[in-house]
């Protein structure tokens, strides 16, 4: 299975025609249609339905162009890696994370080694712990920071524990009864829709919070960006049950923010898979966040 050809599954996957990939790959289509054709018989398996009109996936198909996409992605960077600049430090680092106002840390992280190094380039991906592990693992991000107790395995990865801490609460409507009080005890939470992460009610601190199972509370809906929570929110579909500082409320808003009583609070690791072999813009920033946050 060749990488050029992958590059081409992906590019037909992407257009849903062989003509509209044909012209963005600059091949013909004749030329096209044979590559997929050795490719499924490579496999042993249909990945493309050919319809009238446009290409549809098999589920073998939707399989493959995961894999092509994370196999695509990694050797690019590679390549980018070992293309970097030996005079100047020079390259892109991949970072994993969720939505907590201590990832401003991160922001002023990245400003600082900018300033000295204009030509390293960051990308930042949202995701859970899982996600984000799974992408550390596979080489697809170098870095990730996490909500405890996310690292699901010390011996793999190593971490720093940063000096930040976020606390748990409610977002709801103003006019909300509970938006009368100024913080949420456990029973205020009982049987009202709760729309939540997919992770943050699955911890034994919320469940010792919460002096029950939370299987038991009402999740009407899960999350992964709490700008959709608040859509719904909005809506009165329910009340988000997220960190504070997150959600933009001001004077305007139809949402407040209430904290759990007693206070529940999170702190933050950011990790990076043991034994890795970084790039020297990755290094570069490790040694810098180990620097700051390591002697705190």
């Amino acid at each position: 299975m060749e990488f050029r050809v992958l590059k081409y599954f992906l590019a037909v996957a992407r257009e849903e025609t062989i003509s509209g990939a044909a012209e963005f790959l600059h091949v013909t289509q004749p030329t096209l249609s044979r590559q997929l054709m050795d490719l499924e018989d490579s496999v042993g398996k249909q990945l493309m339905i050919r319809g009238g009109r446009k290409i549809t996936l098999t589920n073998e198909g939707m399989l493959l162009r995961k894999r092509a996409e994370e196999i695509v992605a990694l050797m690019e960077k590679t390549e980018n890696e070992l293309a970097s600049d030996e005079s100047d430090i020079t390259g892109d680092i991949y970072i994993g994370c969720g939505e907590s106002e201590s990832n401003r840390f991160l922001a002023k992280a990245i400003k600082k080694i900018q300033t000295e190094s204009p030509q390293i380039h960051f990308h930042l991906q949202s995701g859970n712990s899982l996600d984000i592990c799974e992408k550390i693992d596979k080489g697809l991000l170098d870095f990730g920071i996490l909500i405890e107790p996310g690292i699901p395995d010390t011996h793999k990865y190593d971490y720093i524990q940063l000096p930040y801490e976020d606390n748990w609460g409610m977002l709801m409507r103003k006019d909300d009864p509970l938006a009368a009080k100024e913080q949420l005890l456990a029973d205020d939470v009982w049987e009202k829709p709760i729309i939540c992460s997919r992770q943050s009610v699955h911890t034994k601190e919320f469940a010792a919070w919460l002096k029950n199972d939370p299987d038991k509370l009402n999740i009407t809906n899960t999350y992964n960006l709490l700008y959709n929570a608040t859509l719904l929110v909005e809506e009165g579909v329910g009340y988000a049950m997220c960190l504070d500082k997150l959600a933009n409320i001001n004077e305007s808003s139809p949402l407040c923010f209430r904290p759990f009583y007693p206070k529940l609070s999170v702190h933050f690791d950011f990790i990076w898979k043991k034994y890795q072999v970084f790039s020297k813009a990755s290094e570069l920033f490790l040694n810098m966040i180990k620097e700051e946050y390591q002697s705190e």
